[in-house]
């Protein structure tokens, strides 16, 4: 028996996998693909998810094949936000095709000791585990479904799914431009439609965008790649000549999210808890943070340092995020489908703001980038560096807590077992404002703070 069964070997279930294997517990992935899909729903990576990577050590493949971007868009206005300001070593999105985010992912999980069966489908639940291919048992303490918003996972646990139908249908082409736009970026946006054009590794850029066509309850036919150049050609003047396309796809803005991310031993996580426009590319990155905060609490659980109370703190802080999630991308949704005159108005109003308001592009930029989210007990902690050479995010690196005694003296705080404890001034704490008078702190392996003394 495992301890955990994860469904779907997509990004959030592989990096979950991985933090369950990190805290101890046992744990098979099941997924239908026999290899990762070549063709990448998703593209970028926030400057959270990077940090993220780094709290594990395993960045830098990230940032070697990643194409940095050093700002962002909010619904695709002019003026973009400048990630700069933000307070993270890497203040910049990368531009990698998930099918390598997947790659990276699993080898990771693998490394951890977590067992990946590919080409196998899960059909059920059973009270003692999960059914794959319609016959075979295979038992587990709990099972999470990191398995998309069409989850078996989810609708065999009888989970709800509520929101809304899509009513407009972006198009996308990875393709290769003989003639790209300078500097391989482009944001156009006119009475007639909005396009992005943003490069990728190997010399394919993709073209992302929609028209007042594609604003439509039904879902329109196959995207050809005559009817991409065509769309291209009347919005922005130029197929920048496009050919030899890698894929070509629609989305839509359908926008749900589960009633419950637990019941009982079944978890969700990523798309299965939530779907939404990719406004922003942020997807991804809310999946991996979701798999973030259940897998230490998960393996915690199952071997038997914390009670499954637990598991009940994994919604009550992830369904929150997950709901700001769909208001945010619905609220860029309308700004990217505002094609008449009225609307065209009211993106140049928010884009002048954006380029005019520092603290509005920043705020925007945090939330955004993941580097907002606060569960009450304290925001994410910033890479702070002490005066023995080390940094916070390397001390993460074993999946422990950490406790950082900043003064003189004992602290007095129960902390879990297997916690790291440092006990060192902050080389750089005036670089943090909120860090400044801190005398303590109990940071959780998913670099959030649990606990701490002023």
């Amino acid at each position: 028996m495992d301890d955990v069964v994860v469904v779907g070997a997509g990004p959030v279930g592989l990096w979950l996998a991985a933090e369950l294997r990190l805290g101890g517990a046992s744990v098979t992935v099941i997924e239908p693909r026999p290899a990762p899909d070549p063709h990448s729903k998703a593209l970028t990576i926030h400057p959270r998810t990077i940090e993220v990577l780094d709290s594990r050590g395993v960045a830098e493949a990230f940032l070697a094949e990643g194409v940095p971007i050093p700002n962002g868009h909010f619904g695709g206005l002019d003026h973009r936000m400048d990630f700069s300001v933000l307070d993270t070593p890497f203040p910049f999105t990368l531009a990698l095709p998930q099918t390598r985010t997947e790659e990276l992912f699993e080898s990771r999980a693998r490394e951890l000791g977590a067992t990946v069966r590919r080409g196998h489908r899960v059909t059920a639940l059973r009270d003692e585990g999960v059914v794959v291919d319609g016959s075979e048992i295979l038992r587990a303490r709990f099972v999470v479904g990191c398995d998309g918003a069409g989850s078996t996972v989810r609708q065999s646990a009888g989970i709800d799914f509520p929101g809304t139908d899509a009513t407009t249908w972006g198009w996308l082409g990875d393709v290769v431009l003989d003639n790209p736009p300078r500097g391989g970026f482009a944001n156009v946006t006119t009475p007639r439609g909005g396009l992005m054009i943003v490069p990728m590794p190997g010399g394919v850029h993709r073209i992302v965008g929609g028209d007042p066509g594609s604003v439509r309850s039904g879902r329109p036919g196959e995207l050809t790649l005559r009817e991409l150049r065509a769309k291209v050609l009347d919005i922005a003047g130029s197929d920048f000549g496009m050919r030899d396309p890698l894929w070509l796809s629609r989305f839509g803005n359908a926008s749900r999210q589960a009633s419950a991310y637990r019941r009982g031993r079944v978890l969700l996580a990523g798309d299965a808890a939530h779907m939404h426009f990719p406004a922003g590319g942020v997807g991804l990155n809310v999946g991996v943070q979701d798999a973030m905060n259940l897998g230490w609490k998960l393996a915690a659980v199952v071997t038997g340092r914390a009670g499954e109370d637990l598991l009940d703190t994994y919604e009550a802080e992830r369904r929150p995020v997950g709901a700001e999630l769909l208001v945010h991308t619905q609220a860029q949704t309308a700004l990217m489908t505002a094609y008449s005159a009225d609307g065209q108005a009211l993106r140049g109003v928010l884009s002048d703001l954006i380029a005019t308001v520092p603290d509005l592009s920043r705020r925007l930029a945090e939330r955004l980038s993941g580097l907002d989210v606060d569960y009450g007990t304290g925001r994410r902690v910033p890479d702070l560096r002490f005066a023995d050479g080390s940094r916070l995010f390397e001390l993460l690196r074993s999946g422990r807590h950490v406790l950082l005694d900043l003064a003189d003296g004992a602290v007095r705080h129960d902390v879990p077992g297997d916690t790291v404890r440092v006990t060192t001034e902050p080389a750089e704490a005036e670089d943090h404002a909120d860090w400044s008078t801190v005398r303590a702190a109990l940071i959780r392996p998913d670099g959030h703070r649990a606990w701490s003394r002023f």
